[in-house]
This record gives C-alpha cells, structure tokens and sequence, in this order.
C-alpha cells in the first residue's frame, strides 16, 4: 500500500507502450505516464510542497486531472479535489478548511482570486498532459515514502447540519475498495472504462476508477458528459465498463435508442445510487444486450461501491442495491446500536477496511457517525434473509440529484437569509430525469410577501446553481414533531402522493 504513483510504474516497467490513458483523442502509454509523474511531482517540490501538505484541484476531466492526482500522491501530499460546480464561496471555504497550500484550476473555472496561497491556472493546451505545466523543472521520479494509514485524500462532501466535511481517505481505504472491486467487477489489462462521471467524485475516480490501472487497464476519460459522444467513445475505443450517474445511464439508454452503434464491447455499466425502476433495466438489456447494468450503493465515506447487484438476480431483486463486497460488514441497527434481524428496517451501517477513519479536523462529527467500529450512514433499509440489501428512505436530510449530494439545511440557511421568510424545510422532490430536486416549503411572515423566482434567485447567488430548489410552495405551517423538529418524512410522503 503506497503512492498510487506505483501502480503506474509496475506496469510502465513491463508494458511501456500499453495505453493507461485516452482523452480527446490522444493516448497517453504507462511508459509516457511515468515519465510524466516525475516532472509533475518535481514542479510541486519546486514550489515547496512537503509530504502531507494539501494540494487541491478544481478542474474538468482531464488527463491532466489523472496525471495531477497520481502526482500529488508520488510526492507525498494530500489530494484535495474540488466539485467544480460549487460557487467561490463555496471553493473558498474548502479551501481554508483544508489548509491547501497550492490549488490547480481549470483557466476557464477561475473568475475570481482563490482563498489559497498559490494557484496555478490549467491552461486548455496542458489538459491532455500536464507535464506542460512542469517545462523547465527537471524530472525527480523518487517517490515519497508513504505508509499504510497515511492520509491520500480529503474529499469534501455536503454537511447534513453544517459547511461540507472533508471525508479522510488513508492509502489503505483507497487500496482496500480497489482490491474489491477488481475481484468482483473482474478487472484485468482488458479492462477499458469510460470516465465520463466528474473525477472529483467518488464514483468516477473509485468506482472502479484508478483501480483500473492498477490492473494495467486503460481509463477513455470524457471532459464533459454528453450521451452521444459517450456511446461514440465506446464503440470507437471498445469500451467494456462504465460508472453513470441514473440521470447519465438514463440519457445513455435513450441514446442509443434513438441512434445504435456498436456497444458490443461493453460488459457493464454502474448506475446505482438509487432504486432502479424495472424499465430501466429492462431498456439496458434491450438496448446493451451484451452488458448488464449493475445497481449499487457507496457512499463518499467508504471510496464508494460497497454493495453490487450480482448477474442474473436484477429482476428476481428488484429494489436491491444487491449484496456487500467481499470485505464490507453491513448490518442494520437501531437507534441505540443494536442489531436487527432480516427483514426489519433500521439504520444501515458498515464496517470494514475501506470506511474512513472520519472526517478532517471534526472530532465530534466522527463520534456522532460510529456506532463503535460501525459507520452509521444514515440510510434506512432492510437486509433480506440472503443479504440483499434494501433502501427505504434516509434519516439525514440529503437530496440526491444527478449524482451530486445536496444538504437540505444549506439550502435552508440560504432562504431563511431573506426578510420575508419565517420558517422553511427542503425536500427531495421525485425527478424521473435527475432522480431528485430540490423542492423548499416556505413559511411567510404575517403580511409578507415573496415570489418563487425571488428565493431560486437568492439561492443561486449564494449557492452553486444545482442546489436552488426546482420548485417552491407557500405554505400556513410546516409539520412538526412534539420536539419541535420539521417532519420532512411527511413532506415527502406528501409529494409522493401518499395518504397521511
């Protein structure tokens, strides 16, 4: 368990000219991609990174996201990748609270004057080879001595109660999903997947991700998700696997319906996240015949992918997010910890080798999140009597849209800026295209007024613009518990059209 950086070199020594990179036309060997990490890690000691000292990116896909990661990790520092879609505010507080002493940007993300000691701006020629940006610094391919527990990454995700937490990922979580995940997905140098979900996000960097060079394979990265240029990349590059968002796998499917192309190739496609509808497994089938499309379930926390549905069981268990991996405990338990039988709903918590050991400078939030060696994730469900695992709802209030996770009391905060408004709650409102959206119920003060338009307005000034809620209603009163606490269990039961 060390650099990630390594994994590139194994193979670079025995398969120089095999293909571990595509981007935008350009293929990028293990041979070249070695070579390239030396200059990288070389223009970080340059600028005076040390071992463990934070290094964010805020970037598109790229080859030259890969590269900078792989680097980072060569050199001994800490990845820090940044949702581009988050507003500067929102950047600005990651930054801080990391402590990233130098950020690597996209030329065209940078409208404003980052809260970091350093930035250096990606120009669009360094996006298919980052060592451009290391001209001039001669190449040190001396890795960085790293251990087991040592930290890798710091992967913000959105807060249920706060700002976003920087997710802990030490080399040994990293390596630990990887090796998982190659025995289950089956992984091998034949192995060609499709990244066209965001790299600052786990599913695309980990699920499967890296891993795949780690076998030797070859990552086809795709800069801006586009369903049709996805399906030419596979049929052109003989894609065999992918990880989609449900809104991307979505597009995919209606894609290739309306124009086929070759995907004969392709073996399987992750697009969990959510419970599968049967049409859309059934299309996949139809329009894939010969790959499958695999639910899961992860979570940022565990470097995503801790339950897989297994070949031949999608429709005898439809709504599972199937069973866990070969190293991940899962159990359901109650509110004081306890475990439930099959078939009971509680809380679904999990242990193992890949789950964090907790979040960045919060000592509280990671007491909160355990119940002992056990991660409390904060989703309900059930486990069947042969470990199949069922979603039901979550107990922390988190929408789920696209793929991105979008706390509903940062949304909240955001309205309850403005005059008008006395109380409000956001849900997750059902969207058959992105899975969810934000949907806010407001509470006007007496005499107030305030338009829809106004509180999307305000949101999206403060916010990034994903999270402004779709739809709002003006509502007398929002649904409380004897304690005081909103209902939002009844608010979406409203919106899904249950009885009360």
């Amino acid at each position: 368990m060390s650099n990630l950086s390594r994994l590139v070199r194994h193979h670079a020594l025995r398969h120089a000219d095999r293909p571990a990179l595509v981007f935008a036309g350009e293929r990028t060997s293990y041979g070249e991609l070695w070579h390239r990490l030396g200059r990288i890690a070389a223009l970080l000691r340059a600028r005076g990174v040390k071992p463990g000292e934070r290094v964010a990116l805020l970037m598109k896909n790229s080859a030259a996201f890969v590269e900078l990661a792989l680097a980072v990790s060569h050199a001994g520092a800490v990845l820090v990748p940044i949702n581009f879609r988050l507003s500067p505010d929102e950047v600005d507080y990651i930054l801080a609270d990391s402590g990233a002493v130098l950020l690597f940007a996209d030329e065209d993300l940078l409208g404003w004057e980052p809260r970091c000691p350093a930035t250096v701006a990606v120009p669009a020629a360094a996006l298919g080879n980052a060592a451009l940006l290391a001209e001039g610094v001669e190449g040190d391919e001396g890795m960085a001595h790293v251990t087991p527990g040592d930290l890798m990454r710091i992967m913000y995700t959105s807060g249920t109660t706060d700002r976003p937490k920087g997710v802990l990922h030490a080399y040994e979580n990293f390596y630990a999903k990887s090796a998982d995940q190659i025995v289950e997905l089956g992984l091998s140098p034949q192995s060609r997947l499709l990244v066209a979900g965001p790299l600052y996000h786990v599913g695309a960097f980990d699920l499967p991700g890296v891993a795949v060079l780690w076998t030797g394979g070859c990552l086809v990265i795709q800069r801006d998700y586009d369903a049709d240029a996805a399906l030419d990349l596979i049929e052109r590059e003989a894609v065999t696997c992918a990880w989609l968002a449900p809104v991307m796998a979505g597009a995919l499917i209606a894609a290739q319906a309306a124009r086929p192309r070759d995907v004969s190739a392709l073996a399987w496609v992750i697009g969990g996240g959510e419970r599968t509808p049967e049409a859309r497994i059934r299309l996949f089938a139809q329009h894939f015949p010969q790959g499958r499309y695999i639910d899961a379930y992860g979570l940022t926390e565990t470097c995503g992918g801790d339950t897989l549905m297994e070949a031949g069981r999608e429709i005898e268990k439809i709504g599972s997010v199937g069973r866990a991996l070969p190293r991940v405990d899962i159990a359901i338990r109650d509110e004081g910890g306890h475990a439930l039988p099959p078939g009971v709903e509680g809380e679904v918590c999990l242990r193992g080798p890949k789950v964090t050991q907790g979040y960045w400078r919060d000592e509280a939030k990671t007491a909160a999140s355990f119940f002992g060696d056990w991660l409390r994730t904060g989703d309900l469900g059930y486990l069947d009597e042969e470990g199949f695992l069922f979603l039901t709802d979550r107990r922390k209030d988190m929408i789920v849209s696209g793929g991105e996770n979008i706390a509903s009391s940062e949304v909240e905060r955001a309205i309850q800026e403005l005059g008008p408004v006395l109380d409000a709650a956001v849900v997750g409102l059902p969207d058959e295209r992105w899975g969810e959206r934000p949907m806010a119920f407001i509470v006007l003060r007496e005499g107030e007024t305030l338009t829809a338009e106004a509180v999307r307005a305000h949101c999206r000034a403060r916010l990034a613009p994903f999270k402004a809620p779709d739809r709002v209603e003006f509502v007398a009163a929002l649904p409380r518990s004897a304690s005081g606490k909103v209902l939002k269990r009844e608010l979406r039961a409203q919106l899904r059209g249950d009885p009360a």
